[in-house]
């Protein structure tokens, strides 16, 4: 994929902006998953008190690939989850 296909956007995550480059028709999807994943980091910053960003960051993370493992997936988690790993197996 060119990279002229690809906009810019920034988000907000756990009290963080990360900036990312996706495709035009996916920015209403990256960003209702943004705002669902902030709600679970804030979510578990109210139930685990004294934790760090970290911590809030990853207990979100394994909820969804809890959720995925048990059939509750979302599909544009699991895509960017392989996404990831596909990555990762390249750097390895």
């Amino acid at each position: 994929m060119a990279d002229e296909e690809l906009i810019p956007i920034t988000v907000w995550l756990g009290g963080r902006s990360y900036r990312l480059r996706i495709k035009p028709e996916e920015e209403e999807t990256v960003r209702k998953a943004v705002k669902q994943a902030d709600e679970k980091v804030m979510e578990m910053r109210t139930h685990y008190a004294g934790r760090d960003d970290q911590d809030f960051l990853a207990m979100c993370l394994l909820t969804y690939a809890t959720d995925g493992v048990t059939g509750e997936s979302n599909a544009f988690v699991e895509k960017e989850l392989e996404g990831l790993s596909a990555r990762i197996d390249k750097l390895l």
